[in-house]
C-alpha cells in the first residue's frame, strides 16, 4: 500500500497514524484496517550459465547498468520455485540446480531479498522486460554495496574470489 494513501481501502474513512505493534502504523479507526508495511519478498539469482554468470540489463536502465535476475515471490510458491520461474520468464533458461546464498534486507525499497546461486541450461531469449545481458567470468564480477550486490559479494567470498565493491551497478 502506498504510504501516501489518505483513505482506508476497505471503508474509505480517513486513515490515521497510530502506535500499533510498537511502531507508528497507518490505520483506520472506523473498520480496524491496519497497513503493516511489511517488506515484500524478492528472489534473486546469481545465474550460472555456460560456466559464467549472466547479468541482465532492465529495459528502463542506463546502457551500462547490469544486475542479477530478480522478481517478486508469488503467492503459493516456494522461493526455489519463484527463482526458477523468474529465470525462465526473463531469460527462457531452465534451472537445473539451486542453492541458497542468503537473505538480505533492501530497506530503500522495503524488500527482503532471498538470493540463490542457480545453474541453468538452454538458449537465452530475453523477455521484453530486459534489454540486454552479458556473461561474466566469476573472478571478474564486481559487486555493489546494496541489495543483490551484497549477495554477490557473499557468493564470491565463499568461493575465495577476490573482489572490490563498485559504488553502484554498472559503474
Amino acid at each position: 500500500m502506498n504510504p501516501d494513501y489518505k483513505f482506508c481501502p476497505r471503508c474509505a474513512s480517513p486513515l490515521e497514524v497510530l502506535p500499533l505493534g510498537g511502531r507508528p502504523r497507518t490505520a483506520c479507526t472506523a473498520c480496524g484496517f491496519t497497513h503493516w508495511n511489511n517488506p515484500l519478498p524478492v528472489v534473486a539469482a546469481i545465474l550460472e550459465y555456460q560456466d559464467q554468470i549472466l547479468l541482465a540489463r532492465n529495459a528502463a536502465w542506463p546502457p551500462r547498468m547490469f544486475a542479477l535476475i530478480t522478481g517478486f515471490l508469488e503467492a503459493g510458491e516456494t522461493p526455489e520455485q519463484g527463482i526458477a520461474r523468474e529465470v525462465q520468464e526473463e531469460t527462457s533458461l531452465h534451472v537445473t540446480d539451486t542453492a541458497l546464498v542468503g537473505v538480505y534486507e533492501f530497506t530503500r525499497k522495503n524488500e527482503l531479498i532471498i538470493a540463490y546461486h542457480v545453474k541453468a541450461v538452454g538458449e537465452v531469449r530475453l523477455s521484453e522486460e530486459l534489454a540486454d545481458y552479458k556473461l561474466v567470468q566469476p573472478a571478474d564480477l564486481k559487486p555493489w554495496r546494496m541489495g543483490t550486490g551484497l549477495a554477490l559479494a557473499d557468493w564470491m567470498r565463499a568461493r575465495n574470489l577476490p573482489f572490490e565493491f563498485l559504488e553502484r551497478p554498472g559503474a
